[in-house]
């Protein structure tokens, strides 16, 4: 295949950062630019007239070809991540958008592929994870910045310490975190969720029981506050605590002394209270639900933390660290997410927060064979519904409209400045100019 004379691919693709490469109908290279070669390794006179997949190795070349798919299927490919190796045998990640190729009549004469070096933007994300952690808390959203300039001096002290927060925001972590960093961090740390157990069973779980307390106490059980002395105890979901219950906590808070079940004599513990619900404590103190005395007690430091739909900035973050947990554990080589999979992944609402978005990872985790993550390993609810409009193609339609779409994407990444883009491109001012006034008459 050759070009038309009156597209002169070479004056707009020979010097844009990109790689960039065509193949004829029967699979062979007939354009690979600089920037191509400089990716794979393999200069752009050794690679035209060869094969594509001897030149463009892939993870996708087993089969799975974007090209193939864009030619045969009449499918779309933009921003799908995978890996090349590279002439040396070393492998890439890189980004990949793929479109059928037509000539003016709109037969399909071909198919062309524009690619994207990752390896900086990878090594970027991995860098950051280290720099926005805190103990095991990822994050650089302004929400928990202001925490996490807080946590240190709300560890110090012995202060009962109240989490406020949507369900799966992480509370215990937090708790986990003051625990670590507080003078108890040598002592256990007990966590109980109040809302799992039912009142009898809660009771005795918490302050233990004596031998005869019931027919089945045959022997002395130490409870979890028995267990936590010296150290701390993590009392979640503490508005469904039952009445009863409440009183034992509010003495406990007031003087440090609890009484097991069935025992005659009070016992004192060392423990620091840390306490987390999702629920309104002050609507369910007006509902009279819960006591407004251990509201009080409670309520001496607390810290609302932020849902994940507030943390936007911490999203890529999270799925970077979540995966680098999913392989050490399984070790499974997963080289990340695909972009149009992560576009969908940064654009969810998460109703479960960090819970939901670590769900989701494990589940496309196990469904991924090895490198990228993508849009088929994420669970049905995320699936684009069939039909719904996509993102923009930068490779959709005639060689022209490609062109226009370079010239004009050009100029508005440098902010209007025509001169910088042109530069950026490689063209002349009167080949810049003929593109975007083509481009407004809607040729």
């Amino acid at each position: 295949m050759s070009f038309p004379k009156d597209l002169p691919l070479e004056d707009v693709f020979a010097s844009i950062a990109d790689g960039l490469f065509t193949v004829d109908a029967d699979w062979n290279v007939t354009y690979f630019n600089e920037a191509a070669g400089r990716i794979t390794g393999i200069l752009p006179i050794e690679a035209v007239g060869r094969k594509c997949w001897d030149v463009f190795r892939s993870s996708l070349c087993d089969g799975n070809c974007a090209i193939s798919d864009c030619m045969e299927r009449e499918e779309r490919i933009v921003n799908k991540s995978i890996f090349i190796i590279r002439s040396d045998g070393s492998t890439l990640p890189v980004s990949i958008s793929a479109s059928a190729l037509r000539d003016g009549d709109g037969k399909v004469v071909g198919g062309v592929e524009t690619f994207r070096d990752l390896t900086e933007i990878h090594a970027a994300r991995r860098d950051a994870k280290d720099i926005y952690r805190f103990e095991n808390i990822v994050g650089r959203s302004p929400g928990l910045e202001k925490i996490f300039a807080i946590l240190p001096r709300i560890s110090d002290s012995e202060a009962t310490t109240l989490l406020l927060g949507q369900s799966g925001t992480g509370k215990e972590l937090f708790a986990r975190a003051i625990h670590n960093l507080s003078p108890r961090r040598s002592g256990p740390f007990v966590a109980v969720n109040c809302g799992a157990l039912p009142e009898t069973l809660l009771e005795s779980e918490l302050f233990g029981y004596k031998a005869g307390a019931f027919t089945d106490a045959r022997k002395d059980k130490p409870g979890r506050f028995e267990l936590a002395h010296g150290g701390t105890i993590f009392l979640d979901e503490i508005g469904d605590m039952p009445g009863k219950l409440q009183v034992k906590m509010l003495r406990f808070l007031q003087d440090k002394f609890y009484e097991p079940l069935g025992g005659v004599e009070p016992v004192r513990a060392d423990v620091r209270v840390i306490a987390a619900t999702n629920r309104n404590l002050e609507q369910a103190v007006a509902d009279g639900t819960f006591r407004q005395d251990l509201f009080y007690r409670l309520n001496v430091v607390t810290l609302t933390l932020p849902p994940l739909s507030a943390r936007q900035e911490d999203l890529p973050l999270l799925i970077d660290h979540f995966l680098g947990e999913l392989e050490a554990s399984q070790g499974k080589d997963i080289r990340g997410v695909s972009e149009d999979a992560l576009h969908v992944l940064l654009h969810h609402d998460y109703p479960g927060n960090v819970r939901e978005l670590e769900n989701i990872l494990e589940y496309a985790f196990i469904l991924c064979p090895g490198g990228f993550i993508q849009m088929e390993h994420l669970p049905e609810y995320l699936q684009p519904e069939p039909g719904a409009p996509g993102r923009p193609d930068p490779l959709r339609g005639t060689m022209n409209a490609i062109k226009r779409r370079a010239a004009r994407q050009a100029v508005k990444r440098n902010n209007g400045k025509k001169m910088a883009a042109c530069r950026e491109l490689g063209i002349t001012k009167d080949t810049l100019r003929r593109l975007l006034a083509t481009s407004r008459k809607g040729k």
